[in-house]
C-alpha cells in the first residue's frame, strides 16, 4: 500500500485532467459511499492537455449530428455553463465568427451550418462580409457564419474546482504518483512509484498515455496515441483591438485538425493558433523535447506511416509554421491582414492526443473500452474540456453499474 494510505480503495482513477476529475465529481455526487483516489504523476492537477488548450467553451458546432461527440458537447456545455455559473468561476458566452476567405470554402462553411442546425444549435446567422466586419471590423473574408453559443473560459480553474469539491467528499489525491504496472488477476492492483494499492474498480483517464495504461490489461489493444504539438503565438497588448472575441477560418475537410484561429482568453490577452505538427515526444511541448523512444514507436507504427503518406503536403504546411513566423504570421494574415509580424511573440504550446489505428484511421468520437475491472478512456479530443461534466457523467454511470 502507498504509506500513509489504509485500506482498499472502491475506484482507482488514472490521470488528474479534466476529464478524470470531472468523472471523480460525478461519481462523488451520485456515489458519496465510494472510496475514490486519484492518481496523478505531476504535482498538480490538469498539468496537460487540460492546461495547454486555448480556452474556448465549444458550441458542438462542427460534428456529426448523433456521434459521441456532439452528444456529449451540447449536453456538457450546458452542464458546464450551470457549474461555472453555480460556483463563480470566469467565463463568456461572446459567441465565434467561422469565415469563409475565398469561394472554393463557401459549401464547407455551408455544411458546418447545416451540421449545427442538425445538433440543435440555436441562432446561427450567415453573414456577409460587411456583416462580418459589424463584429470583427478587421477581418477579411467573403462570408461567414454567427455562431452565438461559443464562450471562452480558463479550464485550469474549472479543473481546480473539480478537485476542490472531489476533496470535499472525501476523495483522495495522489501527486507525483506515476502508475508503472497493474495487476487484475485478483482484484486489481495499481503498481505506482510511491507504492501499491488495491481498488475494486480503475479507471484509466490518462490522456497522452492513455494507450499504453489501457495495454495493461488489454494487451491486445492496438490503436495507438499520436502526440500533435499546437503552437501559439500572442498578439501584442497595443494590437490587440484588432480581435474582439473568436475568430475561425474554415476548415480544411481534408486535414484532422480546424486551422490557426485567433482566441480571445478568459485571463486576458490575444492567442493566434495553433498549428498541428507530430511533437517528438508524447509531452513535448517544444520541438526541442525529444523522446527517442517514444518517437521511434510513433515512426513504425503503420498507423503513423498511413496518416504521414495521406496528409503529407498539409503536414508540410503545419511544419513550415513551426520552424518559420513568416509562414505562421502569412496563414493568419488570410483572416487579419493587418496583422504583421513584429505583432507577435511566441506564446505556450499543447499537445493533442489523438487516437489511430493500424490503417491510420483517426478516431473521430469518444472512445470508452471496458472490461472486468477496468475502465479505459481511450481517445478523448477536443472538445472534451466543454464536454467533461458528460463524459464524467457518462463514465460514472458505467462505473456505478459495477457496484
Amino acid at each position: 500500500m502507498v504509506k500513509g494510505l489504509n485500506g482498499v480503495y472502491d475506484i482507482g482513477i488514472i490521470g488528474a485532467g479534466i476529464v478524470g476529475l470531472a468523472t471523480a465529481y460525478q461519481i462523488s455526487r451520485k456515489r458519496p459511499d465510494l472510496k475514490i483516489v486519484i492518481l496523478e504523476k505531476e504535482a498538480e492537477v490538469a498539468a496537460h492537455q487540460s492546461g495547454h488548450n486555448s480556452g474556448v467553451i465549444h458550441s458542438g458546432i462542427y460534428y456529426t449530428p448523433g456521434g459521441s461527440k456532439a452528444l456529449n458537447c451540447l449536453r456538457g456545455y450546458a452542464m458546464l455553463l450551470e457549474f461555472c455559473a453555480k460556483y463563480d468561476i470566469p467565463h463568456e458566452v461572446c459567441g465565434k465568427v467561422i469565415v469563409a476567405c475565398d469561394q472554393k470554402e463557401m459549401p464547407q462553411l455551408e455544411q458546418i451550418k447545416a451540421r449545427g442546425i442538425a445538433n440543435g444549435l440555436q441562432g446561427l446567422k450567415m453573414l456577409r462580409a460587411e456583416e462580418v466586419n459589424e463584429k470583427e471590423p478587421h477581418v477579411s473574408c467573403m462570408a461567414g457564419i454567427w455562431v452565438p453559443q461559443a464562450g471562452i473560459v480558463d479550464y485550469k480553474s474549472v479543473a481546480k474546482k473539480y478537485q476542490h469539491l472531489i476533496q470535499q467528499h472525501g476523495a483522495t489525491m495522489l501527486f507525483n504518483t506515476q502508475l508503472t504496472g497493474m495487476d487484475i488477476h485478483n482484484g486489481v492492483q495499481l503498481l505506482t512509484n510511491q507504492g501499491d494499492l488495491s481498488v475494486k474498480l480503475a479507471i484509466n483517464c490518462a490522456g497522452l498515455y492513455s494507450d499504453k495504461i489501457a495495454r495493461l490489461s488489454m494487451p491486445e489493444l492496438d490503436i495507438r496515441i499520436l502526440p500533435f504539438r499546437g503552437e501559439y503565438y500572442q498578439l501584442k497588448t497595443e494590437k490587440q483591438y484588432l480581435v474582439n472575441n473568436l475568430i475561425y477560418p474554415t476548415p480544411n475537410p481534408n486535414f484532422p485538425f480546424l486551422g490557426v484561429h485567433f482566441t480571445r482568453m478568459m485571463k486576458g490577452g490575444i492567442e493566434a493558433g495553433p498549428n498541428a505538427v507530430l511533437a517528438f515526444k508524447r509531452e513535448g511541448y517544444s520541438r526541442w523535447d525529444i523522446n527517442f523512444k517514444e518517437l521511434s514507436e510513433t515512426l513504425v507504427f503503420p498507423g503513423f506511416r498511413r496518416i504521414a503518406a495521406k496528409y503529407w503536403r498539409d503536414g508540410w504546411e503545419e511544419m513550415k509554421r513551426s520552424y518559420s513566423k513568416k509562414a505562421f504570421v502569412s496563414t493568419l494574415q488570410r483572416l487579419i491582414p493587418a496583422v504583421q509580424e513584429a505583432d507577435l511573440v511566441a506564446a505556450g504550446a499543447g499537445v493533442r492526443a489523438m487516437a489511430c489505428d493500424p490503417k491510420g484511421n483517426l478516431i473521430d468520437d469518444f472512445l470508452f473500452l471496458e472490461k472486468p475491472g477496468v475502465i479505459n478512456v481511450c481517445n478523448a479530443p477536443s472538445p472534451a474540456a466543454t464536454s467533461s461534466l458528460s463524459i464524467g457523467e457518462t463514465i460514472a454511470e458505467k462505473a456505478i453499474k459495477r457496484f
